[in-house]
């Protein structure tokens, strides 16, 4: 378990890449080629999702941890996009609270699988899991700094 958390730690920026990654690749194919008119809180979810792709992919491609504090909003916003879209969906009592009054209703479900597993749902484990690679990630540079730092003392 230890190797496989180092795993994270070390590739933290790659693997939180391939997840936004595979997010918004899953996203476009939903909309453009099964033809899935996305809702009001879809497309805000999409604001927070697509942007990361690119941040992350060159931040992944030049080994730059320093872009994770500017990316660790984006998911945890979207994430509460997310979660709040997910309960919309599952409590019927909240799609009155915010309604999509223009378009598809936030509360209409494309995917349903097991009866639980809805397209928010998907997304809110894609923002989960680039938050908590993120912070593996952030985790590792401290300790590599901290490694780093107690060397040149000992030198």
């Amino acid at each position: 378990m230890k190797s496989f958390s180092s795993f994270c730690r070390r590739n933290a920026l790659y693997l939180a890449w391939f997840v936004s990654l595979v997010a918004v690749a899953g996203s476009l194919y939903l909309s453009e080629v099964l033809k899935y008119e996305p809702c009001k809180l879809c497309w805000f979810q999409r604001i927070f999702m697509y942007p990361q792709l690119f941040l992350l992919g060159i931040a992944t491609y030049r080994g730059d941890k320093r872009i994770i504090p500017y990316v660790l909003p984006l998911s945890i916003i979207g994430g509460s996009i997310s979660l709040y879209h997910y309960a919309e969906q599952k409590i019927p009592a909240l799609s009155e609270v915010l309604p999509c009054t223009i378009g598809v209703p936030c509360n209409q479900d494309y995917l349903n699988l097991w009866g639980f597993v809805t397209i928010p749902l998907l997304a809110l484990i894609a923002f989960t899991l680039i938050t908590i690679l993120l912070l593996m990630g952030r985790k590792s540079d401290h300790v590599e700094t901290d490694d780093n730092s107690e060397q040149l003392m000992n030198d």
